[in-house]
């Protein structure tokens, strides 16, 4: 519902204000910080420009230590709970596991206010139905083996991972470096790329020097060049030789950054393969537990607050723009653009 008298007379009506309750007795300076009182009773202003309103909310004192009042209690359950997945053995009932996880959970949240304790909880059921509860079974039967599965594609060759500790993991967290090496070769990759896109875009229109070939690609490209780079054409096509032998060499070192991308790859999946051999039963246990589940866990349960967060900013900038400006300021504008376009029509020769 909407305030008529505010759309009017301008303010934001305190009552939509106080509907952050919730929030305010989390944050309770925080809400002086955003708004200061309007002229008229039972409404306010907002104190700043409501492009800074994020900002104002998330570096705010109170936020911050709500949040990192948040971080704690996890960190709290986490390392409950890390230790108990841990001692995991063969022939573990997974059922009791997820309840034992849950109720601890629960237990952690009851009473904290805007983190609601079945919003935790069904972020956790979540990840035990996508992932956990397989991962348990796997270790009720086999316990902490990394058993390395392996798929076959025509066309790429053979596949391999493990379901326990996907490779990924692996390459995390002892291969970071060489990684790290692929991305960059990657991103140079990508931005010879988009160069290729737009030489092929500049020079694709009618009059652009692709315009006359059936298809861009290396070999017509090759052609047109063999054909005009000669003594005889060579100085009237100086600008065209010089754009198709950019698009050649950025094709040349495109093509030779996948073949080093390509070899960096399987250099790093012998690597990885070779590391799984070695894996011990202490690191298997990390590499799961520590950057498998509770990583992810986490993440979603931090969502969770982000959520929280982006709700607050987002209602209140819905609120500063619904009466960012009364009717009669509405009217006065209108009219101003009234005055503005009869003046210019006047000048064109109508009249009024």
């Amino acid at each position: 519902m909407q305030d008529i008298e505010a759309h009017l007379l301008g303010g934001i009506p305190n009552a939509d204000i106080e509907a952050f309750k919730e929030y305010w007795e989390v944050y309770p300076s925080l809400k002086q910080e955003l708004f200061m009182p309007n002229a008229r009773p039972q409404y306010s202003d907002l104190r700043i420009a409501k492009e800074n309103i994020k900002a104002c909310i998330f570096n705010h004192a109170e936020f911050v230590g709500f949040s990192e009042e948040m971080d704690t209690l996890f960190s709290d359950w986490k390392n409950r709970n890390t230790q108990i997945l841990k001692a995991l053995t063969v022939g573990i009932k997974p059922k009791q596991i997820i309840h034992n996880l849950s109720e601890d959970v629960l237990t952690a949240y009851t009473d904290k206010k805007l983190m609601d304790k079945y919003d935790v909880y069904q972020h956790l059921m979540n990840y035990w139905n996508e992932t956990l509860q397989d991962d348990c079974y796997l270790i009720a039967v086999d316990g902490w083996k990394a058993e390395i599965t392996y798929s076959k594609k025509s066309k790429s060759g053979t596949f391999w991972d493990c379901d326990l500790v996907p490779k990924f993991l692996v390459i995390d967290r002892y291969f970071a470096a060489e990684k790290k090496a692929i991305e960059a070769l990657e991103a140079k990759k990508e931005m010879i790329a988009t160069q290729i896109a737009e030489m092929e875009e500049d020079h694709g229109s009618e009059d652009g020097y692709f315009a006359d070939l059936e298809k861009v690609n290396k070999v017509n490209v090759q052609k047109r060049l063999k054909a005009i780079d000669s003594p005889i054409f060579k100085t009237d096509n100086a600008e065209e030789i010089k754009v198709l032998k950019a698009y050649l060499q950025a094709i040349d070192k495109q093509a030779e950054l996948s073949k080093t991308i390509k070899d960096a790859i399987n250099t790093l999946d012998l690597k990885v393969l070779e590391r799984y051999k070695t894996l011990t039963e202490a690191e298997i246990k990390q590499l799961v537990v520590d950057d498998k589940w509770m990583t992810s866990i986490e993440k979603s349960v931090k969502s969770e607050m982000e959520r929280i967060s982006q709700r607050l900013t987002q209602r209140i900038k819905e609120l500063a723009q619904r009466y960012e400006r009364s009717l009669p300021q509405q009217s006065a504008e209108v009219s101003e653009w009234e005055s503005k376009v009869k003046k210019h029509l006047e000048t064109m020769g109508f009249t009024f």
